[in-house]
């Protein structure tokens, strides 16, 4: 019996690790069943890959689920991920929903969709039990293929007040060194240029398989075919000095930190159940500079948690003004269900958590402005993109500045040295290309 192939899309919210879980789940639909088509394009199957960080994110979802189903009735909506895991049987009431898989049940989605070929009646629904979860997938994407987002650990361990994550995918856990290498070998067979390591809790990879953080960066390192490793957020309590110094002395680890600080009040600290004080960031800062003076250091802050008064915010905005941080990430704080969080008395207005998210996302501009500033004559290497706009090509310092040239044939993929001669009215760096 020939049947035709079935057209399937991915739609993906929220981190890169949903983008790099997407990319594997897709890898395992058979070719010979299956085409991969857009999600801009008519498909027999919409898979969204869903996120719950937040309420914004919930709203997201939601409107991204409606919207394929009022686009293309009369196909099978596949509903994955984070949001479903936490909220299965809210999804599943949505008419037009056919499948609603959790955190791990995501993986079977193929075997699945082989036995669902007509919209059903009650969407199927598995969302098993995360939090005994042992098992771990390895994942990676590639986004404009010159940067490879690869997955080196899931879940987490911690249980700060405001966070729904570990809820949705389970307890700390991770391949061993050896996988991950394999894996990153059979990805580099054309040569990536740069990888990301992401995981929900990188610092604390190796718990599960007894290995180390450094251990596993230095394999990596040792591999020809990478060029550049970036890493992506590191718990302040888990960036250990010789990460730091590690990166301070390796030619292919970018000197590029990014640390969720959450606030610069200890007392709010305390209250999200975070395991460090605000000297720790503040000596982390001064050991990056030192070890390395143009490192790129970008910080998450949430603001409005519940309890922080003005002179708490305060303390946060004087804190990042003082150091000599690159860029903030910033977030009004969002109730999660099922959070300690969301029990807190003292609650802030959500219009005082917008002013003083729009106080920090200022602060983080002229916080931008000096590391680009600082950054004016030096000479640093640049991977550049596949985009190009405007005629001009742009790409990343290993420091994480954004460089823009006039656009020549064959520097697409490429590392080139530059001299970072100014800013352009883009707000991106100017550069010369050094021969």
């Amino acid at each position: 019996m020939h049947h035709k192939k079935r057209k399937v899309a991915f739609y993906t919210l929220g981190c890169k690790l949903n983008f790099a879980e997407t990319s594997y789940i897709s890898t395992l639909f058979p070719e010979d069943r299956y085409t991969k088509v857009s999600p801009d394009q008519q498909a027999d199957i919409y898979v969204i890959n869903t996120c719950t960080v937040t309420s914004e994110a919930d709203r997201k979802c939601r409107q991204a689920i409606r919207k394929f189903i009022n686009r293309s009735p009369s196909s099978i909506i596949a509903v994955i991920g984070c949001y479903s895991q936490l909220r299965a049987k809210e999804i599943a009431t949505i008419p037009g929903v056919d499948i609603v898989l959790g955190t791990k049940d995501k993986f079977n989605l193929v075997s699945l969709l082989d036995r669902t070929n007509r919209k059903a009646q009650t969407a199927i629904t598995e969302a098993g039990n995360i939090e005994e979860e042992k098992e771990f997938i390895p994942s990676w994407s590639s986004g404009d293929r010159t940067r490879t987002f690869i997955k080196v650990q899931d879940g987490c361990d911690y249980r700060c007040a405001y966070c729904t994550v570990p809820l949705a995918r389970g307890r700390s856990r991770n391949a061993p060194i050896s996988n991950i290498i394999e894996e990153i070998k059979n990805i580099s067979s054309g040569g990536v240029p740069e990888i990301v390591i992401t995981g929900v809790n990188i610092g604390d990879f190796g718990k599960s398989t007894g290995e180390s953080f450094t251990e596993m960066l230095r394999q990596i390192e040792n591999l020809e075919e990478i060029k550049r490793i970036r890493l992506s957020s590191i718990e302040p309590d888990l960036l250990k000095d010789e990460i730091i110094e590690m990166v301070a002395k390796s030619s292919k680890i970018m000197p590029h930190f990014h640390i969720p600080l959450q606030s610069g009040s200890d007392k709010i600290l305390r209250l999200m159940r975070r395991r460090y004080t605000a000297r720790l960031f503040i000596s982390l800062v001064e050991k990056i500079r030192r070890a390395i003076p143009l490192a790129g250091i970008g910080a998450d802050i949430i603001t409005g948690f519940p309890g922080e008064t003005e002179e708490d915010f305060n303390e946060t905005f004087s804190l990042i003004d003082s150091l000599p941080v690159s860029y903030l990430h910033v977030f009004p704080y969002s109730e999660r269900p099922g959070t300690p969080a969301r029990e807190f008395k003292d609650k802030v207005k959500p219009e005082v958590r917008n002013e003083r998210r729009k106080k920090l996302t200022e602060l983080s501009k002229k916080k931008n402005m000096e590391f680009k500033l600082m950054n004016i004559n030096s000479i640093h290497e640049v991977l550049f993109e596949n985009r190009v706009k405007n005629r001009m090509i742009s790409g990343f310092t290993g420091n994480y500045l954004r460089v823009e040239h006039p656009f020549e044939k064959g520097l697409q993929g490429t590392i080139q040295k530059v001299l970072i001669t100014g800013i352009n009215p883009s707000g991106n760096m100017s550069v010369k290309l050094i021969d």
